[in-house]
C-alpha cells in the first residue's frame, strides 16, 4: 500500500506535522481514511443497492475519526486500514456492478441525490485529495531548507482552500 511505504517508519515529526492551524496531520489523515472506510463510503454504497433514495445516508462526521483512533499508532492504523479496504475492494468486486447499478441513487444529507457512480468516483477522489495532502504537508517540512528554489516549487505555496 501507497501510505504504509510512504510513513512507515517516519518519527513523529514528519507523521504529527501540519500545514497549519485546524489542517491535519499525516497521522490524522490515516485515521480518517480508516474512519471513512468503517463508516462512510462502504456504508453509503450499501444503502443505495438496498434502500435507494428511500433511507438517507447518516451524516458523516469528519472529525470522528478522533474518538475512534485518536490514541492508535501509525502501524495499527495502517493493518486496519488496508484490511478494511481489501475488504471492501473484494465486496465491490462481487457485486459485478453494471451500468444501470451504477446509476442508482441515494440520498446525500447536504448533496441530495447521488449515484452510486459518482459515490465510488467520490471515494477514489477523496482519498487521492489525501494522499495529495500528505504530500504537501510533507513537502512544506522544507519550506525554508530549499531556499530560491521554493519559487519553482508550488508544492511549498499551495493548500487546499477550507480542507483538513
Amino acid at each position: 500500500m501507497l501510505l504504509e511505504a510512504w510513513l512507515e517508519g517516519l518519527t513523529e515529526p514528519w507523521l504529527t506535522t501540519r500545514e497549519d492551524e485546524g489542517t491535519w496531520s499525516p497521522l490524522e489523515v490515516v485515521a480518517h481514511l480508516l474512519d471513512n472506510e468503517e463508516v462512510d463510503w462502504w456504508p453509503r454504497l450499501e444503502l443505495i443497492l438496498e434502500h435507494g433514495e428511500s433511507r438517507p445516508f447518516t451524516p458523516f462526521e469528519r472529525e470522528g475519526f478522533r474518538q475512534r483512533y485518536g490514541d492508535w499508532a501509525l502501524d495499527r492504523l495502517m493493518r486496519r486500514f488496508a484490511a478494511v479496504r481489501r475488504e471492501h475492494l473484494d465486496l465491490l468486486e462481487e457485486l459485478h456492478l453494471r451500468a444501470p447499478d451504477l446509476e442508482r441513487t441515494g440520498m446525500h444529507p447536504a448533496l441530495g441525490r447521488v449515484t452510486v457512480r459518482q459515490l465510488i468516483a467520490g471515494w477514489v477522489a477523496h482519498d487521492l485529495t489525501h494522499v495529495a495532502q500528505i504530500a504537501r504537508v510533507m513537502a512544506k517540512r522544507y519550506r525554508d531548507a530549499v531556499g530560491p528554489w521554493r519559487a519553482y516549487l508550488g508544492v511549498l505555496n499551495e493548500r487546499e482552500p477550507g480542507r483538513s
